[in-house]
């Protein structure tokens, strides 16, 4: 099973790549696949590739959901 989710661009990088903020913690990520990204872009990030840009709000609610997973919440 492969798993992608979401994340904010918090610092654009050189050469396609930027820094994601993932539940507190920063990641470097590649943005070659993606044409434009921008700080505070949400992309939907797999194996530390960003496949696609992301409505902030599906994004919001997509991390809501893996949260209240995590905390056995399944409302």
């Amino acid at each position: 099973m492969c798993l992608a989710i979401p994340a904010k661009i918090s610092k654009l990088l050189a050469e396609d790549r930027a820094i994601v903020t993932l539940g507190g913690i920063e990641r470097e990520i590649s943005t070659v696949l993606l044409e434009e990204v921008a700080e505070g872009d949400y992309v939907i990030l797999h194996v530390g590739y960003a496949l696609t840009k992301l409505d902030e709000n599906e994004a919001e609610k997509t991390l809501a959901l893996f949260a209240n997973m995590i905390s056995g919440d399944a409302s």
